[in-house]
């Protein structure tokens, strides 16, 4: 399989967080002279292809793919209605665990769902319901999520107190979620409202 290939799917799975020439080196396992050919290989690709809306950017160190500005209007349009698509099981999953522990940053909802975040996480601060409350004083400054206002207009909360109680929050637990949404009916009519 073309090295230029493999490279292209680690940057689709990467998303908005991109990937640096040695998280790809290390990946593949090829040394970074490869890497650094077929990065260029590949933005060539995108620049000279006018049936691609996708061109591949470096943005401090770290490679991403993005929509060419040619499509910044048809993509702000779009971003300005997000209210109009459903949740998934994933975002709902998310969502219930910043609300529960927030502060919390990103690599911390990662320990616990198992996966990475960073996708549903944008997604819910593009519907407004998580928003950066602060960073960690520690070493790269991790961003802290919490739930905004607009979540507890929403839901009809006025403190975090209102918030249906659970079990000393097992969220680390493999049923965390199904017992968050097992316990009460409340958080089920919620988020099934949510998603309609």
């Amino acid at each position: 399989m073309k090295l230029i290939k493999r490279v292209y799917a680690i940057l689709f799975v990467a998303g908005q967080e991109g990937v640096s020439r040695e998280q790809l080196a290390n990946s593949l396992q090829v040394p970074m002279k490869e890497i650094d050919e077929a990065l260029q290989q590949l933005k060539l690709n995108f620049d000279n292809d006018d049936e691609t809306p996708i061109e591949l950017v470096n943005f401090n160190q770290h490679f991403l793919l993005v929509t060419k500005k040619d499509f910044a209007k048809d993509v702000e349009v779009y971003a300005q209605s997000p209210y109009k698509n459903t949740l998934t099981r994933a975002a709902i999953e998310t969502l219930a665990i910043i609300a529960y522990r927030q502060p919390i940053t990103r690599l911390a909802v990662d320990e616990i769902r198992g996966v990475s975040s960073a996708n549903m996480i944008q997604k819910l601060i593009g519907r407004d319901l998580v928003k950066e409350v602060g960073r960690v004083e520690a070493p790269g400054r991790p961003v802290l999520y919490g739930i905004t206002n607009y979540f507890m207009d929403y839901f009809g909360l006025e403190s975090l107190e209102d918030l249906p109680e659970v079990e000393p929050l097992a969220l680390n637990s493999e049923s965390a979620v199904e017992d968050l949404f097992s316990t009460k009916n409340w958080q089920i009519e919620l988020f099934d409202e949510l998603e309609q």
